[in-house]
């Protein structure tokens, strides 16, 4: 089990969103083969692709998140000692974290909402539950990592541990 929480830990955004490239790449690939050699357009395979797209982009959230691939002023965090940088850090991720958990009660409205219209999408017939779960996942997810981040830089504020490269 310990196993399985670490790879999770350290391989469920990329891998959802290799999964999802692959995928749109070959729904998309499918589309164009019918529409100019079987001269037959698919009504379902642009839809999907789109709420793939949706989901692959609320877990881009939390992937850059984890490996701290945001967009950040990093000259003017670089002026500041190694413990200045890393209490920077610790307000920046807790204000995001305050963001986020402000935005998940919203996003389970929204997905309340989408479960109490039934409404399905015009093309495949899904429930758009599912797309319109994509971004409260997201933001619990983006959550929990920013959580860890905001752990990480704590520990070096405090001098319990050596940040890594």
């Amino acid at each position: 089990m310990k196993k399985i929480l670490h790879w999770l830990n350290e391989n469920l955004e990329e891998t959802l969103m290799v999964l999802f490239l692959a995928a749109m790449t070959v729904i998309m690939g499918i589309q164009v083969f019918s529409r100019y050699v079987l001269g037959a357009s698919l009504s379902w395979s642009e839809e999907l692709t789109r709420y793939i797209f949706i989901w692959a982009g609320f877990l881009s959230v939390s992937y850059c998140t984890k490996k701290c691939i945001s967009i950040k002023i990093e000259q003017f965090v670089a002026l500041f000692p190694k413990r200045g940088k890393a209490l920077f850090k610790v307000v920046n991720h807790t204000l995001e974290l305050v963001l986020f958990l402000y935005l998940i009660p919203f996003a389970w409205q929204y997905l309340m909402s989408a479960v109490a219209s039934g409404q399905t999408s015009p093309a495949l017939g899904l429930p758009m539950y599912y797309v319109q779960a994509a971004p409260l996942a997201g933001f619990l997810l983006t959550a929990f990592r920013v959580l860890q981040r905001l752990i990480v830089e704590w520990k070096v504020v405090l001098g319990m541990k050596e940040k890594g490269a």
